[in-house]
């Protein structure tokens, strides 16, 4: 009940496609559990989710074949610590710009002495209830954590993020570093490009998975071919949200709304 399968796949170097959820729907989300992807990523920094709705969705994709990731808002413990106890063994934390903010998202999801995570296991969700056995000394091993790199600053610090014990993977936010780099919305831009492709070569190099959100086809299998273990290839949203227009579009020419400039 345990044994994490997404971060047993990197562990294993195969490479896994995931779709990001946004709707804060479980409905929604328990109806693309079942569409085929590796991954989806439950999304708590830019859709409006909370633990509660977070939770709905951990349960609804359960009996599928698909492993849940969830971004909390912020590199924050205390939200760490309860999305722990939800069920959630996959963390992508955001905005992390050097290697003591790496050390600390660690940190926050291990069980003392190795880390701060607070003991409620009889009220968790992730242990069943104190109905897996040895929960609090065998859940350690089985959290995957993932840090966001998206600045030039992260970047420029991502060699010592790398050495940090714990971290699991480098995700590396396009539309956050594109903007940082100036030039906002145009993650494709060729400096944006090649500071991409060397994160990707550097953190494969040091051994751990990389990875990426990019709904262009081309790109993402270029990001797959060069190494990255963990892609993200659309979001619910964007899929909704054009499929929509498009079907407008046919039926009422000149009615649907200008297309977005937005990165995915």
């Amino acid at each position: 009940m345990l044994t994490n399968a997404f971060k047993l796949a990197m562990q294993q170097k195969r490479p896994q496609i995931g779709l990001w959820l946004g709707l804060c729907s479980s409905y929604s989300a328990e109806l693309l559990a079942g569409a085929g992807f590796d991954w989806l990523l439950i999304d708590g920094e830019h859709a409006p989710n909370n633990v509660q709705t977070v939770l709905g969705q951990l349960q609804a994709v359960a009996p599928y074949p698909v492993q849940p990731v969830v971004r909390p808002p912020w590199n924050d413990p205390v939200v760490i610590k309860q999305l722990l106890d939800i069920g959630a063994q996959n963390l992508l934390i955001p905005m992390i710009q050097n290697a003591k903010q790496a050390r600390d998202a660690v940190r926050a999801t291990r069980y003392p002495p190795q880390g701060i995570r607070g003991v409620g296991s009889a009220l968790a969700r992730a242990s069943r209830w104190n109905r897996v056995e040895n929960y609090l000394q065998a859940a350690d091993a089985q959290m995957c954590v993932l840090v966001q790199i998206e600045t030039r600053e992260a970047v420029n610090n991502l060699d010592e993020i790398l050495q940090v014990d714990g971290v699991d993977g480098v995700f590396i936010g396009p539309a956050d570093l594109s903007a940082d780099m100036g030039f906002a919305g145009n993650p494709q831009h060729p400096q944006v490009q090649r500071t991409i492709d060397d994160a990707i070569a550097r953190i494969c190099a040091a051994g751990k998975a990389p990875g990426i959100l990019m709904a262009q086809p081309d790109l993402a299998q270029h990001y797959l071919e060069s190494g990255a273990l963990f892609v993200a290839v659309g979001v619910d949203t964007t899929l909704l949200a054009r499929a929509a227009e498009a079907l407008a579009e046919r039926f009422k020419p000149g009615n649907s709304p200008t297309q977005p400039s937005g990165v995915y």
